[in-house]
């Protein structure tokens, strides 16, 4: 995924062509219904149809997506983890297991600290389906298309544009010069390695610096107006992509309401 960018993923899905309106629908409306859930079943529910969407629909595979998935699933395991660990002092029910290593911390994991943390990684893994099947099916040029459509204020959508270009001088840097050191068995011995990291920190801040002279200067030479020019594509929406995103949502909304009171314990039978 270095090299791979997202950006490459979006230009070339396939969903490229559907309309963003309807992929910002489907992603964020996503992300709203597991805040909204009360219960685990649903954000798992909407992980799986956002899924099967990126794998079949967008024509994602599904060692990238592992990849994509595996770095926030990690944080949200250890995030859980913690949840229940902490929250079981306040109550809950017996423990069912319980150690206090120092005077001031006591561990201890009971029923309700076991629901909490199992809806709290359920909402996550919702909410980064949503969020990875809007970053991987919409390009952020027709991001930037709906944003002014939306009359988002034109000083901060610049500023995003500019940020979002920022990104890509600093990621060309820092692959180049990783390439080079490679190239160099900078990375051949531990010690090695700490300087080469040291030393690549160094050259991708002057060479980002650089860059950025360089896109004033080319901006003053073409006496810009601060107004970047769009190139993204909104397309129609059509009707029976429309009629799948309503269905998502409305599924969504239904299974929301009638799994909000299921909890991890209940379904196990503890």
């Amino acid at each position: 995924m270095f090299e791979e960018l997202l950006e490459d993923i979006a230009q070339n899905n396939g969903l490229r062509e559907e309309s963003p309106y309807l992929k910002l629908a489907a992603g964020l409306g996503g992300i709203g219904l597991c805040l909204a859930s009360g219960g685990f079943v649903a954000p798992l529910a909407i992980a799986a149809c956002l899924s099967l969407a990126v794998l079949l629909l967008a024509r994602v595979g599904p060692r990238t997506y592992a990849e994509l998935f595996a770095a926030p699933l990690s944080f949200g395991v250890l995030g859980a983890a913690v949840i229940v660990l902490l929250s079981g002092g306040g109550g809950g029910g017996p423990a069912f297991w319980s150690w206090t290593p120092l005077p001031w911390l006591a561990l201890s994991v009971t029923r309700a600290s076991l629901d909490a943390g199992a809806l709290v990684l359920a909402r996550m893994i919702g909410g980064m389906s949503a969020l990875i099947f809007l970053a991987v099916t919409t390009p952020m040029t027709d991001l930037f298309s709906v944003m002014r459509r939306c009359r988002v204020p034109e000083p901060v959508l610049d500023l995003a544009m500019m940020i979002y270009r920022a990104i890509f001088l600093i990621l060309d840097q820092v692959v180049q010069t990783y390439q080079a050191q490679r190239m160099r068995l900078g990375y051949s011995t531990p010690g090695e390695s700490v300087r080469s990291i040291s030393s690549l920190c160094g050259s991708v801040f002057i060479g980002s610096w650089l860059a950025g002279e360089d896109f004033v200067r080319a901006m003053d030479a073409r006496c810009a107006d601060g107004k970047f020019a769009m190139q993204g594509r909104t397309g129609p929406v059509r009707a029976v992509p429309l009629l799948a995103v309503a269905a998502f949502l409305l599924g969504g909304a239904m299974v929301v309401a009638a799994t909000g009171g299921i909890t991890v314990m209940q379904v196990v039978g503890a």
